[in-house]
């Protein structure tokens, strides 16, 4: 009878037949170890996402309010991130970051929003 090898750390695997790791910590490390990249990748958008909102709750005291986009830039706000669009039927483009939203007016002003 052939033994098998634990994926991780090549311990001898004992029990079912496809059973390819010893423990459940070797598992666990071994498809960390393998998905670290797309999980990384997801796990850094969703920071940058986390920081945005932030940055938008906290200077969207009222439910309105009117901002500079160099206030923006300062708290560390980037723009390359939000979750969603909503165009108005006036062509108004206003972007989302789960229920805080800005629209671009004139002279690098913003006007910050929130959807109750």
């Amino acid at each position: 009878m052939e033994s098998r090898k634990c994926l991780e750390c090549d311990e001898v695997v004992k029990g079912r037949i496809d059973k390819k790791f010893c423990s459940d910590y070797c598992r666990n490390a071994y498809n960390n170890r393998v998905n670290k990249d797309s999980k990384n990748l997801i796990r850094n958008i969703n920071n940058r996402l986390r920081k945005n909102y932030k940055i938008l709750s906290e200077l969207n005291t009222t439910g309105k309010t009117k901002v500079t986009r160099t206030k923006l830039y300062d708290k560390g706000f980037d723009f390359q991130f939000f979750t969603s669009i909503y165009k108005t039927k006036t062509g108004n483009t206003y972007f989302y970051v789960y229920n805080e939203g800005y629209l671009p007016l004139e002279n690098e002003t913003f006007l910050l929003i929130r959807k109750e």
